[in-house]
Order: C-alpha cells, then sequence, then structure tokens
C-alpha cells in the first residue's frame, strides 16, 4: 500500500517521499493532476492515501481540486490530504466539503507535523480497511451501514456467528433482526446447512408442540402420517425464534429441555431424537422488564442469551440513511430500468425524520415514492404526501405582536380571535413584518417537529434561505425537537 504524492514541485516531493519512507512506507511521485489520475484509474488498489497539492503550473489545465473531486467520486475509499503553497480559508472549505480529511499549509509544514498527519491518516486507512471487511459481512445479507454503531454489529456478527453460542438479537421493529440472524448463520459452520424460522406469534398454541417437535402417526385427530417439526428440518443448521418475547407463558417450558439437551421427542411419541441445532432467537421486547414482570421465564431466557446483538433505531444512526437510499434507489432504476434521482432537500429530510418504523418504513415509503413519481427527482413534497404528514393549518397557532416591545408569544386560539394578528402602531412596519415572519417561521418548525427540511417545503422557500432566516432571529431549532 503506497502513499501517492502529488506535486508539482520535485524537491518539495523529494522531501515528503523521504519523511514517508523513513516512517516505514511506500510512496509514489507523480507531478501533475493528469499523472495522478493515471494511476488511480490503472491501479487505485496499490494507493492508500493520497498527498494533492492544489495549484499546478499552466502547463496543466486541471487543478489538484479537480483532482479530489475525481477521486472521491471514483475512488471513495481512498483518502485524500490536500497541500497548499497559497492556501486560503476559503479553498480549505471548499476541500473539506469535497471530501478531503485534511488541509496542508506548505508554509507551517514541518516534519513533525507532517508525520502527525500521516499517523493519524494511516490509522484511519487500517480503520476504514478493517470498516471494509465488515461491511462485506453485513451487506451480503443486505445489511446497508457504515456508522460506529453498524460497524459494531457486524463486528459481533463475525465473533459471534463463528462460536456455537446462542444469540438473541434485540432492537426496535423493523430494524433487520431477521437479516442479522441469517448474517450469522452465514459466517458460522452451519452455512451450508438449513436456516429454519419459526414465527411465534403466527403458531397455534394447540399446535405448537407439534409444528416445533413434529409428531407421530395417530398422535391425535387429524394425525394421518408421522411429521417432521421444525427442530428437524434445522439439524445440523440454524433455528430462528422469531419474536420470541411474543411467547405465551405457559409454552415456553416447552423449549427448556430442547434448548439444553438437543433432543426432542414427537407428540404421541416416547423416543427422544437428538438434533443437532444453533438457537438464534429475536424480539423487540424488552425480555429482562418481562422477566421481571413474570411474563417470561429466567431459564429460558439465559438459554438463549449467551451473547446478544442489539440493533440500533433508524433514527440512532441517521449517517447511514443516504446509503440505505443509494442501495434503494440503484434497485430501483435497475428493476425498473429508470433514471430517478433524489434532491439535497429530500435526503435532509429523510435524515431529520425521526422513522417509528425504521428500515422497513424508510423502503416502504421509497418504493412508493419512486414509483409513483411523477418527475426523474425526488423532492421533499414528495416525501410529505407520502408520509401524510399535513402542513400547518392556517391559524393553527395565534401570534400575538406585544405593544410593549416584549418577545412575541404563540397561544393556542379561541374561535374569536383565530387568524388574529395583533400589530403595534407605535413601531415601523418593517418591524411587524420581521416580526411576523419569525412567528411564521417558528411555528411551523413547532408543526413539524424541528424539521428544517419539511418546514422549508411547507414555507415555500429553500432550505438555505430558512436556515438564514433562523440565524437571522436567533432561532433555536433544538427546542423544537422531540417535542
Amino acid at each position: 500500500m503506497k502513499i501517492l504524492i502529488v506535486d508539482d514541485n520535485r524537491d518539495f516531493c523529494g522531501t515528503l517521499a523521504d519523511v514517508v519512507q523513513d516512517q516505514g512506507w511506500d510512496s509514489e511521485v507523480r507531478h501533475s493532476p493528469e499523472a495522478a489520475l493515471d494511476v488511480l484509474e490503472t491501479r487505485a488498489h496499490d494507493v492508500g492515501l493520497m498527498l494533492l497539492d492544489i495549484e499546478f503550473g499552466s502547463e496543466s489545465k486541471l487543478t489538484g481540486l479537480d483532482v479530489l473531486e475525481q477521486s472521491i467520486r471514483h475512488f471513495p475509499s481512498i483518502p485524500v490530504i490536500m497541500i497548499s503553497g497559497k492556501g486560503t480559508i476559503e479553498t480549505a472549505v471548499r476541500a473539506t466539503k469535497l471530501g478531503a480529511i485534511n488541509f496542508i499549509d506548505k508554509s507551517t509544514l514541518t516534519n513533525e507535523r507532517l508525520i502527525g498527519v500521516l499517523n493519524s491518516a494511516m490509522e484511519r486507512v487500517a480503520s476504514d480497511r478493517d470498516n471494509e471487511e465488515l461491511r462485506k459481512v453485513i451487506e451480503n445479507q443486505g445489511i446497508i451501514g457504515r456508522s460506529a454503531a453498524m460497524m459494531d454489529v457486524a463486528d459481533k456478527i463475525l465473533r459471534y456467528g463463528r462460536t456455537g453460542l446462542n444469540v438473541l438479537i434485540t432492537g426496535e421493529t423493523g430494524t433487520g433482526k431477521k437479516l442479522v440472524a441469517q448474517a450469522i448463520h452465514g459466517v458460522s459452520r452451519r452455512s451450508k446447512h438449513p436456516f429454519i424460522t419459526v414465527d411465534i406469534p403466527n403458531i397455534p398454541r394447540d399446535l405448537f408442540q407439534s409444528e416445533l417437535f413434529g409428531h407421530v402417526k395417530g398422535a391425535f385427530s387429524g394425525a394421518m402420517e408421522n411429521k417432521r417439526g421444525l427442530f428437524h428440518q434445522a439439524h445440523r443448521g440454524s433455528l430462528f425464534l422469531d419474536e420470541i418475547g411474543d411467547m405465551p407463558m405457559p409454552l415456553q417450558a416447552n423449549l427448556l429441555l430442547p434448548l439444553e439437551q438437543k433432543a426432542v421427542r414427537r407428540v404421541g411419541s416416547v423416543e427422544t431424537e437428538e438434533v443437532d441445532i444453533r438457537f438464534i432467537s429475536a424480539t423487540d421486547r424488552d425480555l429482562v422488564a418481562a422477566m421481571a414482570d413474570g411474563r417470561f421465564r429466567d431459564q429460558l431466557y439465559h438459554r438463549l442469551r449467551e451473547c446478544e446483538v442489539y440493533l440500533p433505531a433508524l433514527r440512532e444512526r441517521a449517517d447511514d440513511i443516504p446509503y440505505i437510499v443509494e442501495h434503494y434507489l440503484v434497485r430501483h432504476n435497475t428493476e425498473m430500468s429508470d433514471i430517478k434521482t433524489i434532491a439535497p432537500a429530500a435526503m435532509d429530510y429523510l435524515q431529520e425524520y425521526p422513522w417509528p418504523g425504521n428500515v422497513r418504513e424508510l423502503a416502504s415509503v421509497l418504493r412508493v415514492a419512486l414509483q409513483t413519481l411523477g418527475s426523474d427527482q425526488l423532492e421533499v413534497t414528495d416525501l410529505d404526501r407520502i408520509l401524510k404528514r399535513s402542513p400547518t393549518s392556517p391559524g393553527s397557532k395565534h401570534v400575538t405582536i406585544a405593544h410593549d416591545g416584549s418577545a412575541p408569544r404563540i397561544k393556542a386560539p379561541s374561535r374569536a380571535e383565530e387568524s388574529d394578528v395583533d400589530l403595534s402602531s407605535d413601531r415601523s412596519l418593517k418591524d411587524d413584518l420581521a416580526r411576523v415572519d419569525q412567528m411564521k417561521v417558528e411555528q411551523t418548525l413547532d408543526k413539524t417537529k424541528g424539521n428544517v427540511s419539511k418546514a422549508a417545503a411547507i414555507l415555500g422557500v429553500s432550505r438555505e434561505t430558512l436556515h438564514n432566516k433562523i440565524r437571522k432571529y436567533e432561532i433555536d431549532v433544538k427546542t423544537y425537537r422531540g417535542r
């Protein structure tokens, strides 16, 4: 893995290369943007980090920022550090927005600082490469995420999956617990054998033992032949007990011996049959509270939870939403031979929405939005329509502008005053209009629970314009969230 150094100052490149090699890393030097792009296009897998100058001579048609932009777009796994002898704050900000991980000013650069920056960057490279392996583990099962929380999930999938321990998967509904269960099975030594799902809530209570353990002919009315249960079907593989927290207390005792002894007895039989099973369970219930309330057996809990994987809610990992959206967008365009895109404001909207139904709800909204969209770009209004979040109703709040110049107040209106706005004759028209403007922004943020993208759509202004108003009126958006 090499550090690619790109600068038209050959002496400076030599100095950088010496420092890089003294630290034990390989380096490769190029003196033009075109040459750097050639390396990336032909041998990107060899490049672990790029040190890239911004300004090049007149003989080059490209700048370092052009290379940065193309690198981030086509080779996003390669981190880039920008270097410049004529750097400005504006240039540094632009480089950071484009995706550079750091910006170095040549005039203040010392060997010690360069070594510190390189060490930090290479630690990130190593971490990213480890995370890349973890991402492959979960993405192979359709689990999309790059956040620290999901990397922790992926790490547990890998570590626990390779053991023979029983795993309990917890998390809210719609977070993808079954996908995690399949991933655990997929990385285990049992991966070539069956993965059988037991849908706990949908098994009739009177058929529970028969469905799980099987029965012999004549065991009960309607038992016309011998039947293998789900335990038999999962032999040498994994048995996934989905929604285990919904299992009625009287039925829970039926699982204790099969879990402990890995053996079952068919209904109507006196013979015990051994089964080689790894148990994976999932629930959105608080089993610890259920045990305290006497609704879940302690012995069963401890047998099932030899280790646990907690799946975070989507609102706890909003940074993953763009990757999830991209996944479903690509899938839609491929399946429907379409060219749909998503507006930046719509992506912001999706990241700010709380998603009580988690990934399942997001996937459903995207599917409906993309298939019913009349244009090629998904906008905030399209999402708002599907989520059925009604806009601010006229007169839903009463704006009172005080005569004494004190802060404006919002209160629920009476029928007589619904839509009244008390303006002052002692202030200028400009001041009163500003107060009304502020109140409109505040009441819309209140209605949208601080969702700036949605508020902008309701107000009919761009997100940037609304942010400017928020700064102008010193509105704290955080106070509207979670109401």
